[in-house]
């Protein structure tokens, strides 16, 4: 065992003061997105990097275009479903993309999502989430 780390356990560390930030996203109004039947609610974003988490609310019949992820992409269904041509993820499920990989999603019956960016989503004529100014 190294002397650094027998150090960190005999408890010399101190904890980094604002190290966390804590996000309450019930205290967040949806936010617009760029596309017809979606709303979000961003709790993490850096865009020095493109990396985002964001609450996605989809309504009934809301489609994400056609677009590629120019990295990982990981999503969590909190409620409701939504699918590809791969399959569907509903409530409680996991689905993750590849870098690389294109498609377009849908939602029948709408959904909430926590999505998780490393880069932004490149669509046909954007990147990214953020409602048009």
């Amino acid at each position: 065992m190294s002397s650094a780390f027998k150090e960190r356990l005999a408890g010399k560390l101190e904890p980094t003061q604002g190290g966390s930030t804590y996000v309450d996203p019930s205290q967040m109004e949806w936010q617009k997105s760029q596309f017809d039947k979606i709303q979000m609610k961003v709790l993490f974003k850096d865009d020095a990097v493109g990396e985002m988490t964001v609450l996605l609310k989809w309504e009934p019949g809301a489609v994400l275009p056609f677009h590629k992820h120019p990295e990982i992409e990981q999503s969590y269904v909190l409620e409701g479903s939504f699918y590809d041509h791969d399959g569907i993820c509903r409530a409680g499920q996991y689905v993750w993309r590849k870098p690389g990989s294109l498609h377009e999603t849908k939602s029948d019956e709408g959904c909430l999502l926590l999505a998780i960016y490393r880069k932004p989503n490149i669509f046909f004529n954007s990147a990214g989430f953020a409602a048009s100014k």
